[in-house]
């Protein structure tokens, strides 16, 4: 018997009835006590980056969808600008991942910019 049998049982052995199905409304009080939470945003203008900062700023992990601002405009540096103040503000981390995305930690979480697996 190997290690993995030991943990799972002998799979010869192991029918439907040895594997419980979960509700997942059985879990929805733990969801209501996490203390961060991941926001989608879709930035269309300046104006968009007010309720990102405030999500940042109460502890909230931000992705930000970018794709409607032109990447040569102005706009896009100022709020890369803004947004990075924010992350260094709350000790936390800012990336820009290719043309269309940039996520915002709060503090104490980093982005490992390494690709899992290599």
């Amino acid at each position: 018997m190997g290690f993995m049998d030991k943990i799972l049982g002998d799979p010869a052995r192991q029918t439907s009835e040895d594997y419980v199905k979960l509700d997942l409304n059985d879990f929805e009080s733990a969801r209501s006590e996490s203390h961060m939470r991941v926001h989608i945003a879709e930035v269309n203008g300046q104006q968009d980056i007010i309720a990102i900062k405030d999500a940042v700023y109460d502890g909230d992990l931000v992705i930000a969808d970018i794709t409607r601002l032109r990447t040569s405009d102005t706009t896009v540096d100022r709020i890369i600008d803004e947004l990075q103040q924010v992350a260094r503000e709350v000790d936390g981390d800012i990336v820009q991942k290719g043309d269309d995305q940039l996520i915002v930690t709060p503090t104490g979480i980093s982005i490992n910019r390494e690709k899992l697996g290599r």
